[in-house]
């Protein structure tokens, strides 16, 4: 079998690039180590998408996704215009309804186990499974597995240093909430509309709040956390990162932005010992977390734990070094570039595992990403997409959110497809 493009990972940037290939005319394999598409969407529980600037450049995927997930009740627009609220169950239904839209072929529970090269060219990959094996060729392949794992399986040059790294999460879902009294409540203790937030849309109550264990700001929940502190409820680290949003589709329940796994030092996430370690820190605290809450905040009193993640949230891992390296001062220049595959505004995000460390620097322009930092610098037909693409630390903490891993996505399908002479621009 041949196809004109091959995308290694069905998360948040290789659908957007499959199902733009796919409806650009392109013969389109998509290729998925998990049961189902999604990525960190979907098995880490990655919602909602955080909001950056409305722009045209490379959105349709994005704007289709909404439409819809919107239809069967799994999207909404918050009050900020983030269109970003997804559900992350809904979500695998409608992925495969696109896919299958644009004549996408997907092989699930799969991975790459070897590639055939020749001339600096990619001429085909072993796809293997437990019912599998056989090798597909392609005229471009796109590493869209987050961690760049094909990439370093055939000997790519990466960029990433041992320091530059950044706190994983597990996150979870509580049911049995009553929101409606929980979002009274918040919304009355809480007065900081940057923290605490609420509106009704589409007869849903939906909401927002936080808190961390950062000094610089005046936490409503503080006294809660340090007295759960001081009577064991949680432990200290618990207390690092707190974040809670409601969820599309699914009345009565929360998605949690935590536990941050903290350790003494950040853990390189591709060290399998170290991130078997962080999913089990991980679990104890979001059951230590569950009973702060049923404890603390109102309407948790029949609340129980529904979902836990089945992979890490994971910031940062692998950058492939790319034909172009994305720089911080790109990003704050706003520097413009001939072939750009995305526009945002999106800050500066850099957690930290250090009380009053992390980084969250406001852009105040708008920035755009060339193609070339997609491109792999060793290989001619060798894409790399998603927060694993070629940009320094820095940079790279503003571009991994999932609207512009989306525009990656479709930027490089669209690429392709002028390049084949399918579309103009």
């Amino acid at each position: 079998m041949k196809y004109d493009v091959l995308v290694i990972g069905g998360g948040t940037a290789g659908c957007a690039c499959a199902y733009m290939a796919g409806k650009l005319g392109l013969k389109t394999l998509l290729v998925e180590k998990n049961s189902y598409l999604g990525g960190t969407m979907t098995s880490s529980l990655v919602t909602p998408a955080m909001k950056t600037v409305t722009s045209e450049s490379n959105n349709e995927f994005y704007n289709n996704l909404v439409k819809n997930l919107h239809a069967i009740g799994g999207q909404v627009t918050y009050s900020d215009d983030n269109k970003g609220w997804f559900n992350p169950e809904l979500l695998k239904i409608v992925l495969d309804d696109m896919m299958n839209y644009a004549k996408v072929d997907v092989i699930l529970d799969s991975v790459i186990e070897d590639a055939k090269i020749e001339d600096k060219k990619i001429k085909s990959v072993q796809i293997g499974s437990d019912l599998l094996s056989v090798y597909i060729e392609t005229n471009n392949i796109i590493d869209a597995t987050g961690d760049a794992n094909f990439s370093q399986k055939i000997n790519c040059e990466f960029i990433n240093k041992k320091d530059e790294l950044q706190p994983n999460n597990l996150r979870f879902i509580m049911c049995g909430i009553d929101i409606n009294k929980f979002t009274d409540w918040i919304m009355d203790f809480d007065k900081d509309r940057d923290v605490t937030t609420s509106a009704v849309i589409d007869g849903q109550t939906h909401m927002s709040t936080a808190y961390t264990w950062d000094t610089d700001k005046k936490w409503a929940l503080r006294p809660f956390f340090e007295d759960a502190v001081k009577k064991k409820i949680l432990k200290y680290k618990d207390t690092s990162y707190f974040q809670v949003f409601t969820i599309p589709g699914m009345p009565g329940s929360l998605a949690f932005n935590t536990p941050r796994i903290v350790f003494e030092k950040e853990i390189n996430p591709l060290d399998h010992i170290k991130r078997s370690k962080a999913l089990q820190q991980g679990r104890q605290s979001i059951l230590r977390i569950s009973n702060f809450c049923k404890t603390y905040l109102l309407g948790f009193e029949n609340a129980y734990i529904s979902s836990i993640a089945n992979t890490l949230g994971v910031r940062v891992s692998r950058r492939i070094k790319g034909k172009y390296i994305y720089t911080i001062d790109d990003l704050r220049s706003g520097k413009t570039f001939e072939n750009s595959c995305l526009e945002s505004n999106y800050p500066v995000d850099i957690h930290s595992n250090k009380q009053n460390n992390s980084v969250l620097e406001k852009q105040v322009q708008n920035y755009s990403l060339p193609i070339e930092a997609l491109m792999s610098a060793d290989y001619d037909n060798l894409y790399v997409i998603g927060r694993c693409l070629s940009a320094d630390f820095q940079a790279q903490a503003a571009l991994r959110i999932i609207p512009s891993c989306f525009s990656m996505g479709e930027g490089i399908a669209r690429y392709i497809a002028k390049s084949e002479n399918l579309i103009n621009s």
